[in-house]
């Protein structure tokens, strides 16, 4: 068993700003989380060597850890004050909340989640797990009833006990904020066109984050007015369309005539309607993103991520290194929580 120290270099209280208190606390996470990047391939290969340990107990921790890492599962057992619906973790599943499928949908080895999640959110997942996952669970349904706990030989404590033994500070939520982090980070890389403008970066900004809400099942029922406020946004590229047919013609009308006058002044006049055309191009492109952004996002809650999991430095580097303005990502509550962030970070910041 390994463990890892680390030590960083403070920042001063300063940059913490108002709230410091919790500005801190919320760097400290985040840190924590970025200790865990340094070891986590040591980490995955010590649970991958545990999936043939001769110990039930040991392997049922094994692929409870893998199920944490790959899927960002909540650790389970943690029920909030009062809650009395039968929601689980991944601790206390059991054997009536998963099906096994060696081949489903063209993929082998496929298992199917449905339970209760926190806040009596449903997960419900179909994922192709790695061989020796999927015999494994075979092995721990074995002669046990739909009632029955799928990891017997496992409970939060021990786990987290475990998780302690591997790094310092390592829970399962470290590792959904690792996973939730770096996704983010690896999502922005990929989906950043840099000669893109700024509404088609933003829409590329919440399609990362959409992935990451997808990764820990953040969902929402649909807005009770989606399907009105998407109709009026139709109306509004409709109307926008029709003015952009109009400046068109306009525009076309104004260069025949400066062909044929070639003065001063019809010249001035093809200019200002050239830059009228441009302007309303640029609205209808505006529009026509927010119609794609809100359809993606009808069914998926944003915030939770990008305010608990997603380190906001990974955020701000990326505003400030494509001159999108911090704004138009964190709203005003967003800024000050961050307000450590948008000091601490520059363009280069990797999670």
């Amino acid at each position: 068993i390994f463990k890892v120290y680390f030590s960083s270099t403070i920042p001063k209280q300063s940059t913490f700003g108002a709230g410091s208190l919790q500005g801190e606390k919320d760097w400290q996470k985040y840190e924590t989380a970025r200790r865990l990047k340094k070891c986590v391939d040591k980490i995955r290969n010590q649970y991958r060597e545990d999936w043939k340990s001769k110990e039930m107990k040991v392997r049922q921790r094994a692929v409870a850890l893998y199920f944490i890492d790959k899927l960002a599962l909540r650790a389970g057992n943690e029920k909030e004050e009062g809650e009395t619906a039968d929601t689980v973790g991944c601790c206390s599943l059991r054997v009536e909340h998963i099906n096994l499928h060696p081949e489903l949908d063209g993929q082998e080895y496929v298992v199917e989640f449905d339970f209760l999640g926190k806040d009596s959110i449903r997960y419900y997942n179909k994922v192709p797990v790695e061989k020796r996952v999927f015999k494994n669970l075979q092995l721990f349904m074995e002669n046990k009833q739909p009632e029955d706990d799928l990891f017997d030989r496992l409970n939060t404590g021990i786990l987290n006990k475990h998780l302690q033994d591997l790094m310092e500070g390592l829970t399962a939520k470290v590792f959904r904020t690792y996973n939730a982090s770096i996704t983010l980070q690896q999502q922005l890389k990929e989906l950043t066109a840099p000669d893109e403008n700024i509404p088609a970066k933003i829409l590329s900004y919440n399609r990362a984050n959409r992935a990451v809400a997808i990764l820990c099942n953040h969902q929402r029922a649909p807005p009770k007015t989606f399907e009105k406020s998407m109709m009026n946004l139709q109306s509004k590229i409709d109307a926008k369309k029709e003015q952009l047919a109009d400046a068109r013609r306009d525009l076309k009308s104004a260069k025949a005539d400066a062909k044929v006058l070639k003065d001063a002044k019809t010249k001035k006049v093809v200019e200002s309607k050239k830059k009228a055309v441009q302007r309303l191009e640029e609205q209808l492109m505006k529009l026509e993103v927010q119609a794609t952004d809100r359809e993606e996002n009808k069914q998926i809650a944003l915030g939770t991520s990008k305010l608990n999991y997603l380190d906001p430095r990974i955020t701000v580097a990326w505003c400030k290194k494509w001159g999108v303005p911090i704004e138009k990502i964190y709203n005003k509550t967003q800024r000050e929580k961050f307000a450590w962030a948008i000091d601490m970070a520059d363009e280069d910041y990797e999670f």
